[in-house]
């Protein structure tokens, strides 16, 4: 039994024979009744006539069944007692419909039910009896136990001693009495069927201050009741309810479901429902997600209920064919100037006494602040994050987003975007992803009973948050219609956008957040129309570019075997894009799969599902080379990222790809690396060395620039010839000549500089990049006799001069100050070797200052130049 309860992919694979096996043409008059369920593991949820599999550990659920019988079925319930699920028909009256597992309908006519309105709640006892119910406070029942004398016959009416506001009932096999959650009070009742006794639990906690309609509710066998919101699709779990006393109930949310406006449920209430297990590192329940990422978890053990969610400073955009390196520089020009948004000093956004004024804007011209709602989340305050850096990037026009905190918490954040031609071309499920996100959970979510689509993303520090995204487009009336698709190319073109990014950390202030949204629009013009999509029920939950391969956790909700992988890689940052078409097998409801895509900078594609459903869209990139030309005098002739000739067997860490940079400056320029696409700090400690092969002109200034902000750097001589350099982590020093080790890193720099300030040529051919512990120090830097490399310089205390000797020879080593006073304590005499020699220097005991070097050969060779001391 447990084997089969936990293998979700076997219950998956059993779901597929039942579609396989579903009847296309439908007759009342049925010869031959399909076969029963037999108390399958699945709950099955009802939406107007057709049918689909809900999972309840995951929330995921999947088409199974469409348009079985003309009308609509409401109050749908298994029947222990034969082992088919049964509902209430809209038509034709008075008819009530049995259901095999092949979704076969058998209608049977009950000619004794009242003709008073839909009878949309209902549920079967274990013996069969079939209670059912409209408004008000009667009910009915029918006996559906084959081995009865009176089966298929009408019992009678009851009526219920206490009038409340439901949706659907279920029967708790366990002390066979019928609980329901009423809509706004959100309390839970307990029946007794056969007297109409109502017994008032109190309000659940996890719905308190909801104002869901709960149209489907389920058991499993140990008496645990399942309670999905129409509007959200979210699942709250209310601990065995037979023993609940008033005002004593333990609840939690438990999953995020579809959302339906339609919305009735059955399932074998003896049947279990796998429970993850919430400090054992395992995915107990089999919905792909472990311990404190399950939604079951959400304030269980050490599991906290998600607080904070990111800015709208961070969001906005993520790596696309055409906007790649400005969108690099974008986050380089953040991490050099170390930019970090400050909640503390951001301008505050209150209530203006036009809020929501009718009639006050032109449609077309609407100010971004006045689509942004106020007070309806709780918050404490509301304050401005506009990454006004997106403006030159984007096709936006104008853009305005805010924070909602709870004290100093960020509890959501609103992005309002204007397009001008098209919609805004980022969404938040594509940007985070490529940021190292996960995407746990992406399903429907009903706004003014109108499907927008919602995710869950797990962001690369921990956080969870809920999102939704949506636009409003400007008709020619200066109507508004209401878009909302995962899929850019869904919307329609050649029309002004109103865009609006949504992430909270609760599915229910999305909800509070759109409704407002569409009421700050509609006090400016009507909405004259919705236009939505599904969302994809194949995605990625995530995907990282690693060493040649795309590696991807790819999550299937409705039981593809196979996907198809369409889209643009680029092998380089300033290569052209290819075409690329690859294929994969599915066979769990997750499967992890590696991509062999060979070296790239980036892939985005388009991950379609073989039955033709929404697809997936997104973007997989290495962490970016960019060309910092910010200097003024800076022209730029080449710049070129080429692929590594040769693939990498070294133990160290790679950075991939090689850069040609030629132009002219009067300051500096260069090419930077980040190490991540996000451009988040790694560590590289366990490293000691960065090696790299070089030529060109002049001076080679590396940088590091750390996750602080401070930057550290090492200096080396290039020559025409190509030379393999190591530089080790001691030898990068900050301005007042501290080291530093290879944690904590941002970015790579290697720049060009003019020394003197005149207009130079500079070249720079950089390759085969790495941090390592092996690669021995290559300390020749030049054959020319009158060339020498003090390194470090400045010089904290020790330093070391290179130099080469044509012949073995005896050579003094002279220092001298700045105005030409020789210091003979600092004199050095030696040996030198024919190659490549080098002389230990402390200085130590020198005081700061400007010192001159003169190094002279009895070979009559000299070599001189300048240290600095700090």
């Amino acid at each position: 039994m447990n084997k089969y309860l936990h293998n979700l992919g076997y219950i998956k694979k059993k779901i597929i024979l039942f579609l396989f096996s579903a009847i296309t043409v439908i007759s009342i008059n049925v010869s031959a009744q399909s076969d029963p369920f037999e108390c399958d593991f699945n709950a099955y949820l009802f939406q107007t006539n057709d049918v689909y599999a809900l999972d309840l550990a995951s929330g995921s659920s999947y088409l199974v069944a469409e348009d079985i019988v003309p009308g609509n079925i409401n109050a749908a319930a298994y029947n222990s007692a034969d082992g088919y699920i049964w509902g209430y028909l809209s038509s034709p009256q008075m008819s009530i419909v049995q259901i095999g597992k092949d979704f076969t309908p058998t209608i049977h006519t009950i000619p004794e039910l009242p003709n008073n309105g839909n009878k949309y709640v209902g549920d079967i006892n274990l013996d069969g009896i079939y209670y059912l119910r409209a408004g008000g406070t009667t009910y009915y029942a029918i006996d559906l136990n084959p081995e009865s004398n009176n089966y298929l016959e009408y019992i009678g009416s009851y009526t219920l001693d206490t009038s409340i506001s439901i949706h659907d009932w279920a029967f708790n096999a366990v002390d066979s009495k019928i609980y329901s959650v009423s809509k706004s009070t959100n309390k839970l009742y307990r029946i007794t069927a056969e007297t109409g006794m109502v017994e008032d639990l109190g309000e659940v906690p996890i719905l308190a201050g909801l104002t869901y309609t709960y149209g489907a509710v389920y058991f499993d066998v140990d008496g645990n009741l399942y309670v999905s919101a129409n509007q959200t699709g979210s699942v709250y779990k209310i601990n065995n309810v037979q023993d609940i006393t008033p005002n004593n109930i333990t609840s939690n949310i438990f999953a995020f479901g579809p959302s339906s406006s339609s919305n009735d449920g059955a399932r074998c209430p003896t049947a279990p429902v796998p429970q993850e297990n919430c400090t054992n590192g395992v995915d107990d329940d089999g919905d792909g997600l472990v311990d404190c990422d399950d939604p079951s978890c959400s304030g269980v053990s050490a599991c906290p209920v998600i607080t904070t969610t990111s800015g709208g400073n961070d969001g906005g955009l993520e790596s696309n064919d055409r906007l790649a390196n400005l969108i690099t520089n974008r986050n380089y020009n953040r991490a050099k100037n170390n930019y970090i948004f400050d909640k503390l000093t951001a301008a505050q956004v209150t209530k203006s006494k036009g809020y929501k004024l009718s009639g006050k804007y032109d449609s077309a011209n609407i100010p971004l602040n006045a689509l942004v709602p106020l007070g309806v989340l709780g918050e404490t305050s509301t304050i401005e994050s506009s990454p006004a850096d997106l403006l030159a990037l984007t096709n936006a026009s104008d853009i305005f987003s805010v924070d909602y905190l709870s004290g100093n918490e960020t509890i959501g954040a609103l992005m309002v975007i204007k397009t001008e031609d098209k919609v805004y071309e980022h969404s938040k499920f594509i940007c985070d992803r490529f940021l190292g996100a996960e995407l746990l959970s992406v399903s429907s979510l009903k706004v003014r009973d109108n499907n927008f689509i919602k995710s869950i993303i797990k962001q690369a520090d921990g956080n969870k948050e809920f999102a939704l995204s949506f636009s409003a487009r400007l008709n020619a009336d200066k109507s508004f219609t209401i878009e909302s698709h995962w899929n850019i190319d869904a919307y329609e073109n050649n029309s002004m956008f109103y865009n609006f990014q949504i992430w909270s950390n609760s599915v229910d202030d999305l909800v509070l957040l759109a409704e407002e949204i569409l009421s700050l629009l509609e006090a400016n013009n009507k909405i004259a129309a919705y236009k939505g999509s599904a969302p994809p029920p194949v995605f990625v939950r995530s995907a990282k570019y690693v060493n040649g391969t795309v590696e991807m956790q790819v999550v299937n909700t409705n039981v593809s075997k196979k996907i198809t992988l369409e889209g643009g890689l680029k092998r380089t940052e300033t290569s052209e894009t290819d075409k690329v078409t690859l294929e994969s097998s599915l066979d769990k409801y997750i499967d992890v799969i590696s991509v062999e895509t060979g070296a790239l900078f980036d892939l985005g594609f388009r991950l379609k599902n073989e039955k033709g459903d929404t697809p997936d869209d997104l973007f997989v990139a290495d962490a970016p080379w960019g060309l910092d030309n910010s200097s003024a005098s800076t022209s730029i002739d080449i710049y070129e990222i080429e692929q590594n000739n040769d693939s990498y067997f070294g133990d160290g860490y790679r950075v991939e790809r090689n850069v040609h940079l030629k132009g002219t400056t009067q300051e500096y320029l260069g090419a930077y690396r980040a190490f991540n696409p996000r451009f988040l700090a790694v560590d590289l400690s366990e490293y000691k060395k960065l090696s790299f092969t070089a030529s060109g002109t002049g001076t080679l200034e590396v940088k590091l620039l750390k996750g602080s902000g401070e930057p550290y750097i090492a200096t080396v001589e290039l020559t025409r010839e190509a030379k393999r350099f190591v530089i080790e982590d001691s030898d990068f020093k900050n301005e007042h000549g501290g080291t530093t080790d290879y944690a904590s890193l941002k970015v790579l720099l290697f720049n060009l500089k003019s020394l003197d300030g005149s207009l130079q040529e500079k070249e720079l051919q950089l390759s085969d990049i790495d941090f390592n512990n092996t690669e021995e120090r290559n300390n020749y830097l030049s054959k020319n006799k009158t060339k020498s490399i003090l390194l470090p310089n400045p010089v904290e205390e020790k330093t070391t001069l290179y130099f080469y000797e044509e012949l073995a020879s005896k050579y003094t080593l002279e220092f001298y100050t700045i105005t030409g006073t020789l210091i003979p304590a600092q004199t050095i005499v030696g040996t030198a070797k024919k190659g490549q020699n080098s002389i230990e220097i402390n200085a130590e005991k020198l005081a700061s200052g400007i010192y001159l070097y003169k190094l002279i050969s009895s070979n009559n060779a000299m070599w001189s130049g300048k240290m600095i001391k700090r």
